[in-house]
């Protein structure tokens, strides 16, 4: 099996932010994860990335917010999404300017 692109998406938050979502399934984990996919998952605001989800190679499951960085708990790339939403929302609700 060769890498299989499942999300390759720009999406317009609204007019100053965009989250870009590109998840690929891989025929075996990448170094550092226990799972077969690859992801990076981005929330640029003012041409600034604000927010990353992604798991480079040897690095792992991890996420981004400023220059703070987190280790992510992955299950699913269905909770993947469902969770880089949510702290999106938490982002505008607290960033009420953007």
């Amino acid at each position: 099996m060769k890498a299989k692109l499942l999300v390759r998406q720009r999406v317009e938050v609204h007019d100053r932010a965009f989250a870009e979502l590109v998840i690929w399934q891989l025929p075996t984990p990448s170094t550092g994860s226990s799972h077969t996919f690859k992801y990076r998952l981005a929330y640029v605001v003012d041409g600034v990335c604000v927010m990353r989800y992604d798991n480079e190679a040897g690095k792992g499951d991890h996420r981004h917010e400023g220059e703070t960085e987190s280790i992510y708990e992955f299950s699913t790339p269905r909770q993947l999404m469902a969770d880089f939403l949510d702290d999106i929302r938490r982002y505008n609700h607290e960033h009420t300017d953007n």
